[in-house]
């Protein structure tokens, strides 16, 4: 997959392709769904497949108090995006210029003389221009006189809920981190460095790396099974998220720790992919009572991981 970093990036004379356009914060199943529609379409016509979305997100410069926290972060959306096998995704800088363009002149001025489109896919509430003035239908409209097809998709539902990036954002927030998965089609990650931390998991025996996330995005304080990619490997683990009550913390901290697993990870970059909420945050009375409650968690998560799994759908 090809990635090129705003308009300037791309080569002249380039031949049309089918595109999708977006934020794509998450790349969850709605997200996945129109990119495979834009990969079926593309392959059809005997072109490219591309994605043009935007860094940062817009509300970061029109509403900075409004930014959400994002789902994923810049290299886990490529990663993510590069699953889905599309060709080349476009990000173009959004900047204060950027977001005082109508809708016409976002396509007709700025992005078609550089990137010029065979069709364009999108879901029903796609909004585009300034104060997300612009619509399907001025989409349409605009296609109809820059000669590109625009297709838009119905919109997917897990469970009875719309999926979009707002609805993953609510389930991790709540905890709920199955229905994230549900809604992502893989399990909400956090990526980070391992830090030094202040060994009272190895002093109680059970070992923990302490992860600075990358991610703004976190789930609600608890102890989850889960499983950490680290050193190549993908390993059974559990993972708490919260203050350390028992020890009088006041910092969110990250700590997981992995089963049959006793090898250095300080400094190494680990992802952290969040399966299911085992239990609340707790604080005990002390650092006896917490030793006895981490290894019944850790023998619900040695019986999670002995039964057969299923992919998440």
């Amino acid at each position: 997959m090809k990635v090129w970093n705003g308009l300037d990036d791309l080569p002249a004379g380039r031949d049309p392709v089918v595109a999708s356009i977006g934020n794509y914060d998450g790349v969850h199943r709605g997200h996945q769904t129109i990119l495979d529609a834009v990969l079926a379409d593309a392959r059809r016509r005997g072109c490219g497949a591309a994605l043009i979305t935007f860094d940062p997100h817009p509300l970061t410069v029109v509403a900075p108090g409004r930014r959400p926290d994002l789902v994923q972060t810049r290299r886990q959306k490529l990663r993510s995006l590069e699953a889905t096998g599309i060709d080349e995704v476009l990000i173009v800088p959004f900047n204060t210029a950027l977001a005082r363009l109508e809708g016409e002149a976002f396509f007709e001025d700025y992005l078609l003389p550089r990137c010029p489109l065979a069709a364009v896919h999108v879901g029903r509430n796609f909004r585009f221009g300034k104060a997300r003035r612009g619509d399907v239908d001025l989409l349409a409209s605009i296609g109809l006189r820059a000669g590109f097809d625009v297709d838009c998709a119905a919109a997917v539902e897990v469970d009875g809920r719309t999926v979009s990036s707002s609805a993953v954002r609510d389930a991790v927030r709540e905890g709920n981190v199955a229905l994230a998965a549900r809604l992502l089609g893989r399990p909400f990650a956090v990526t980070g460095l391992v830090a030094r931390g202040e060994r009272r998991g190895r002093d109680l025996g059970f070992p923990t790396a302490n992860l600075e996330p990358d991610n703004n995005l976190v789930p609600r304080p608890g102890v989850y099974l889960s499983q950490v990619r680290a050193l190549a490997g993908l390993h059974a683990a559990m993972t708490n998220v919260g203050l350390r009550p028992t020890f009088g913390g006041e910092r969110l901290t990250l700590e997981t720790h992995l089963l049959d697993f006793d090898e250095d990870l300080y400094g190494q970059r680990l992802e952290v992919l969040f399966l299911e909420r085992l239990r609340d945050e707790q604080r005990f009375d002390g650092p006896g009572e917490l030793a006895d409650q981490l290894a019944r968690d850790r023998a619900a998560t040695e019986s999670y991981f002995a039964q057969p799994r299923l992919p998440v759908e």
